[in-house]
């Protein structure tokens, strides 16, 4: 899982310029593909997040779906500016506002906390917790990760990915890899090479970085 989310760091944050293509697309509510690539990668991000702090998976689809609601509501007027700050932090603060706002409904307290220590925090300092930032970032790079590898995979022929993930993802010697796969040493580095630059340009629509 560590190799996963280093890989992915390095993936994600390779790009210094953003292209908010897929952030200025869903202003659209008529671009349908649009919506569909934004919820696959951001709806299991929100997911997570919620399950974290204890909510069951019925309760997490739901906030789920509230905080996408969100989204949809707030997405035409919002200003995309890198300078002022990322998309995904503005989410994480609406995240956690909803997260607040079902802890107050619904009287329950985060599962684990033994009292309402994190719920307290919630209610007054949403934006202190850096537990949550730093868990929200990983979840990220690594769902961008996933849905990239999702969507790119078939294009490639099975010893291709398979170089690729086991020198990447598995850390295994490009000579370890080679001979399980009956290639040479170069054709590994060489398929390594190309899966990268797939999963790069995939990466460069999103454009939250």
């Amino acid at each position: 899982m560590q190799f996963v989310l280093q890989l992915a760091e390095m993936l994600v944050g390779d790009s210094v310029e953003t292209r908010p293509s897929l952030l200025i697309r869903i202003r659209d509510a008529d671009d349908s593909l649009a919506w569909n690539q934004f919820i696959e990668i951001y709806a299991p991000l929100i997911h997570r997040f919620a399950c974290k702090h204890g909510l069951q998976d019925a309760d997490a689809a739901d906030l789920t779906q509230e905080v996408l609601r969100s989204v949809a509501r707030s997405i035409g007027g919002l200003n995309y500016d890198p300078k002022i700050g990322r998309f995904r932090g503005w989410l994480l603060t609406v995240a956690r506002n909803k997260l607040r706002n079902f802890f107050s409904r619904s009287g329950k307290t985060p599962r684990g906390s033994g009292d309402t220590a994190v719920k307290d925090m919630l209610d007054n300092h949403p934006s202190q917790d850096n537990s949550d930032e730093q868990f929200w970032e990983q979840e990220y790079e690594q769902r961008l990760f996933e849905w990239a590898a999702d969507r790119i995979k078939d294009r490639f022929q099975e010893s291709t990915w398979q170089a690729f993930w086991l020198t990447s993802v598995e850390q295994r010697s490009a000579k370890e890899t080679a001979d399980s796969l009956s290639i040479t040493v170069g054709a590994v580095y060489i398929a390594k090479s190309r899966v990268v630059a797939k999963l790069r340009e995939t990466l460069e629509q999103i454009g939250d970085r």
